[in-house]
Order: C-alpha cells, then sequence, then structure tokens
C-alpha cells in the first residue's frame, strides 16, 4: 500500500474557476460506489444531465474492456464516468476523442513517454496508465453515451495484481512524485469539453492528434476481430470506421473499436 498523504476530491475544489461550456455543469463525488458508469445510467434519462461528471474514490465493481475488472485501491486514482445525452458524434470518432483528451489532461510526467495505444488504453513509458470505457445506451433519439475513465495515480507495483505489475503503471511511478488528483480532475474535465467541443467541429483536428499521439501507428499490430486474428501494419486510423491495417495476407482493412481488441 502507498503511504502518501490523500486528499479526498472535492466538487466544490475541481469547479472553482472551472471554465468549461458543457462538461463538469454538475459535478458528483462519490465515497463508494460499484460503478461510476451505473450510476450515469441512472442519469441518463434526463437530457439536463448532459456533460454530468461522476466520480468516486472507490468502486467495488469497476470494470475494463471486453469484461476485465478496472483495479484501484481506494483514493488511489481518477475514477470518473461523463453522461452525454446530446451528442452526434459517431462512437470511433468520440473515442479518440476522449482518448486525446485523457492523454492531454495526464500530460507528460518528467521524462515520461505518453502515447495513445488503440482503442481505450494510455501509456507512460510504455506501460498502461489509463483505460477508457465507452458505453452506449439506446434512447428515443439516438444513443446516449457514458464515457467511464480510470487514471492510476498513485500505486505503487506492488498495489497491482501480479499478472499486472510488468504491464501496469501509475503517475506516481513514472513521475517519481505525488500526483495532486484535484489538479489532474480539473484538467481532465476541461481537455474532455474542449476535445468533444472539436470533433463536433472538426474531426481532422482530432484525428491529426491522435496521429501525434499513437502508440500503434506504422508498427504492426494483431487484432482479434469477431473471433479471427488479423495482423498487419496500422497505416492510420478512420474516424467513423476505425483503425486501418494493411494486412499480412494482402489487402486494407478498418476495425472498429466496438468489436476489436488488441492481441496479447
Amino acid at each position: 500500500m502507498t503511504c502518501h498523504k490523500i486528499e479526498p476530491l472535492d466538487p466544490d475544489k475541481i469547479k472553482t474557476n472551472l471554465n468549461t461550456n458543457r462538461i463538469g455543469r454538475e459535478i458528483l463525488v462519490y465515497n463508494r460506489t460499484s460503478s461510476t458508469n451505473d450510476i450515469a445510467r441512472r442519469y441518463a434519462e434526463d437530457s439536463n444531465n448532459d456533460g454530468l461528471v461522476i466520480f468516486a474514490e472507490e468502486q467495488t465493481a469497476g470494470r475494463g474492456r471486453a469484461g476485465n475488472k478496472w483495479h484501484s485501491n481506494r483514493s488511489d486514482g481518477i475514477l470518473c464516468s461523463i453522461l452525454l445525452t446530446a451528442d452526434k458524434t459517431n462512437p470511433e470518432l468520440l473515442s479518440l476523442a476522449c482518448a486525446v483528451a485523457v492523454a492531454e489532461a495526464i500530460g507528460k510526467p518528467t521524462g515520461s513517454r505518453l502515447k495513445i495505444k488503440w482503442p481505450n488504453d494510455i501509456m507512460l513509458n510504455g506501460k498502461k496508465v489509463a483505460g477508457i470505457l465507452l458505453e452506449a445506451k439506446p434512447s428515443n433519439s439516438g444513443n446516449i453515451y457514458i464515457v467511464g475513465i480510470g487514471i492510476n495515480c498513485h500505486q505503487q507495483k506492488n498495489d497491482f495484481p501480479a499478472e499486472l505489475q510488468q504491464i501496469a503503471t501509475s503517475i506516481d511511478i513514472e513521475s517519481q512524485s505525488v500526483a495532486d488528483r484535484i489538479r489532474l480532475a480539473k484538467r481532465l474535465v476541461c481537455s474532455l469539453d474542449h476535445w468533444l467541443e472539436t470533433a463536433n467541429k472538426n474531426k481532422k483536428e482530432v484525428t491529426d492528434r491522435w496521429y501525434e499521439l499513437s502508440y500503434q501507428l506504422d508498427h504492426r499490430v494483431t487484432l482479434l476481430f469477431n473471433g479471427k486474428k488479423f495482423t498487419g501494419n496500422c497505416i492510420g486510423i478512420d474516424p467513423e470506421k476505425g483503425l486501418i491495417l494493411q494486412l499480412d495476407t494482402g489487402g486494407i482493412r478498418m476495425f472498429d473499436a466496438a468489436h476489436t481488441t488488441i492481441a496479447k
């Protein structure tokens, strides 16, 4: 366990001087909950809750993609969900925008190399420091999106399960300092507000920034798509159809995030 002094997340401190148009108009902080995404679903029926941000100090059933569990000790990270009830952005572009937003919110701790590993991982020095889970909820007016985000802040190596200790990291580990979670929460809300607005106005700006931060661009990638394995060179991203591979077997194919995972 870590031995730093923990400052609890405070919605009033996060909202102080928070200059956003949409995201963070209302901010809730839960002491303990099953999953912030589950809470967001309860608020999803009211369109007035668009932009709601829900943080939790502790999750008892936090989840990642493909049914994986999100591991975080109490107050060791940023655990949050953003509710989007009025968004016309397609899920592929939304996923790219959120990844860019999370990456820019984390920034680059001294000496660290920060990258986006498609579709939903943020990497520091080649290890996972954050993940994003995008869930869609059908409604009469189209899809409602819930964006779940987990950022590792205070974890030390032994705080991770044994199977994750070689592939996961935290901001504290990479920066050799103690992350300020309230400042990080403020940066995250502001960054999401900016990049989600940008996605609605100029998707090329989103994809260009994604290219700059991409972990896989111009590298060989093996994907699992609907139970089948595909290997090739990553040559780009389509904001509507997903990752673009030049396949080893010939031809070019696009893979959407909803049905694709990176093979281990």
